[in-house]
């Protein structure tokens, strides 16, 4: 048997705790200078009676600089949460609570996509950290509605999404998400 140090209480008056799960916002600035972080993002879709996809949710955000973008559902897996818990908390976060998304028994991602800070070095760039991402095509069937920060949510076919125009509106690679999950559902050649 091993002994386990005991280490005394953080006298700090002023530090305050972080959720179950959460850094405070120091640690993760900390986590995201030395090493990769996981991630799930969620490419949201609609299917119709045969299970083919009809069409695709996007996300419009606006950025810190005021400029409007097309994202996907994407957040980061929190310590000890099951990557399939990450997908619904997100979803839900994002898409509202009565999404009713249909995350298998055992998800599999499509592709992994990893995002550096340095730009060019895969399609994917996310200035604030390297991060890993598994990335999954979710059915939903429920009611959606953009949260939090998403000021829209639209519904477009998958020919739609994957076009030139709404590729340029999307940032830091996720368009090149869109058309790979839609080439991996049999949408795009």
């Amino acid at each position: 048997m091993t002994d386990t140090a005991e280490f005394p209480p953080d006298d700090d008056p002023g530090r305050e705790e972080a959720p179950a799960g959460w850094l405070r916002p120091e640690d993760l600035a900390a986590a995201r200078a030395q090493l990769p972080l996981v991630y799930v993002d969620a490419v949201p879709v609609q299917v119709d009676e045969s299970g083919d996809v009809v069409s695709v949710g996007l996300l419009l955000r606006a950025t810190p600089l005021g400029s409007m973008t097309r994202a996907l559902v994407s957040g980061r897996v929190l310590y000890h949460e099951r990557v399939r818990d990450a997908l619904l908390r997100h979803i839900e976060k994002d898409l509202g609570p009565v999404a009713l998304p249909q995350i298998p028994a055992s998800p599999q991602p499509f592709t992994v996509a990893e995002y550096f800070p340095t730009p060019g070095i895969t399609p994917f760039h996310d200035p604030r950290q390297h991060a890993i991402s598994l990335a999954y095509v979710v059915p939903v069937s429920g009611d959606c509605r953009p949260q939090q920060n998403a000021l829209d949510l639209a519904w477009l076919t998958p020919e739609e999404a994957c076009s030139d125009t709404v590729q340029a509106e999307m940032v830091n690679g996720q368009g090149t998400l869109v058309r790979q999950a839609m080439a991996h559902v049999g949408r795009l050649d």
